[in-house]
């Protein structure tokens, strides 16, 4: 059984009533929240009143805030050194691009904006020359605005023009189309999605526009965090219990008054156009869980100059990354060497090299490494865990030179960690676990991938 580890709340009693605490709003705290990595689990609180109450983990994640609020000041003496480490290194005039992707392997600060910099770097969008970066951005933003005016914008007063209706122009291009789970959304246990961003592109909701907007898609078929199809992976995946939490009513959905725009709109109009642009790889699902977690770290950037432009800065980074990763989402590839049965086979080939008992149990078991290995490489384990620590191992991933080898070194350190599990298995509960991997310490894996590599 676990343990539930205790914490001493130093505050007032909190009093808890739908979505505050104490007239706190739950989810103004959210975002805060989600850039640390407090426990997953049912956690013991011992309250002022010397009460010990077990909550479930959503809850200790809004109470371990006001914690991580009232003492921020008592910041360990190391992390301000990191922190300091960090900020030495962007502010050379021209970056040191070996020296900080060993800086950011061991992890990125979220303070100051620090970590959403850091991503831009390390995904080849921001170049390493300082001095051109405020031209280079501006040119950028340019591009992406003229994006939208050309295939959002412009065909919408077009059609709207030709007396089309609204039912007419939005089931013709949709973005994810064919998918059909209504229940499995993007990151479904948190708000962040739903709410309303402070940053609505302009362009999209000028009132002078007479256009069809993204909007009324949604509304047919939203687009959603879907499990892998039969036909590629060979099974139906199951969703992890970190993403099969349905926490939020479907109606939090819903289309946000005139003027505003939530983050998932955000986060579809991102994909619409990418899609648009990559018309032979178009919009494949999950998509959506790779553009997430990018999305999410650059719109909770601390620096507003930053934020106000996280859609355009993330749709290049998104489409960077997705230059490296797109022939793992092609079918036609799946065979070819850049593919990703080539990919799954690796990892099996990786664990055959590391630890022979434990591959020779996947085999007799006729457990194939496309059973789970699919769905963990091709949406770089984004569906495995929780945000925080999605983020966690993308800062180790994006700073590896050789990204998706390492991701790899990740996935056969996930087979050795629960080895003995697996080895005292039968074929059903092995399914079980790799399907729903039970470790959720991901400093951990990394420690091990990292332990994988430099024995190679």
């Amino acid at each position: 059984m676990i343990q539930p580890i205790m914490y001493t709340v130093n505050v007032k009693m909190y009093y808890f009533s739908g979505d505050t605490i104490n007239n706190i709003s739950a989810r103004a705290l959210e975002d805060t929240i989600m850039r640390t990595n407090i426990g997953k689990r049912c956690l013991s609180i011992s309250m002022v009143h010397t009460k010990t109450w077990m909550i479930p983990h959503r809850t200790i994640f809004l109470v371990a805030q006001v914690l991580l609020l009232d003492s921020s000041n008592n910041m360990s003496s190391s992390y301000r050194s990191r922190i300091q480490e960090f900020k030495v290194a962007l502010s050379e005039e021209k970056l040191d691009l070996k020296a900080l992707r060993e800086l950011c392997f061991s992890g990125i600060p979220f303070e100051g904006g620090i970590r959403a910099l850091c991503w831009k770097v390390l995904l080849n969008y921001l170049p390493l020359d300082q001095t051109i970066w405020i031209s280079f951005l501006k040119k950028q933003r340019e591009v992406y605005s003229q994006f939208l005016k050309e295939m959002i914008i412009q065909p919408g007063i077009a059609k709207a023009n030709l007396g089309l209706s609204r039912e007419d122009v939005t089931m013709e291009d949709h973005v994810s189309s064919g998918l059909s789970c209504p229940s499995e959304r993007l990151y479904p246990d948190m708000a962040f999605f739903q709410r309303p961003t402070d940053y609505p592109c302009q362009l999209i909701l000028d009132p002078q526009n007479d256009y069809e907007t993204l909007r009324r898609r949604v509304e047919q078929t939203t687009l959603k965090a879907q499990t892998v199809d039969r036909s590629r992976s060979g099974v139906t995946n199951v969703s992890s219990p970190g993403k099969a939490l349905n926490l939020y009513p479907s109606n939090e959905y819903e289309v946000l008054p005139s003027g505003c725009e939530a983050h998932w709109e955000v986060v579809e109009r991102i994909l619409f156009i990418y899609a648009k642009l990559n018309p032979g790889i178009a919009y494949v699902q999950g998509m959506n869980e790779v553009v997430g977690p990018i999305y999410y770290t650059f719109a909770t950037d601390p620096n507003d100059e930053w934020k106000e432009h996280a859609e355009a800065d993330t749709f290049f980074c998104f489409t960077n990354l997705m230059s490296e990763n797109r022939d793992m989402f092609i079918k036609s590839l799946d065979d070819s060497q850049c593919g990703i049965t080539y990919k799954m086979e690796s990892v099996y080939s990786m664990l055959k090299e590391k630890d022979m008992e434990l591959y020779m149990k996947l085999q007799e078991q006729n457990i194939k490494p496309q059973y789970f290995t699919f769905r963990w490489l091709t949406l770089l384990l984004s569906q495995e865990f929780l945000l925080p620590d999605v983020i966690r191992i993308w800062d180790t991933l994006f700073s590896d030179q050789d990204r998706f080898e390492f991701l790899i070194l990740v996935c056969c350190a996930m087979l050795v960690l629960i080895r003995d599990q697996l080895l005292a298995g039968d074929f059903t509960v092995n399914m079980r676990l790799l399907q729903d991997y039970p470790i959720s310490d991901v400093h951990t894996i990394l420690a091990k991938a990292k332990e994988l590599q430099d024995a190679s």
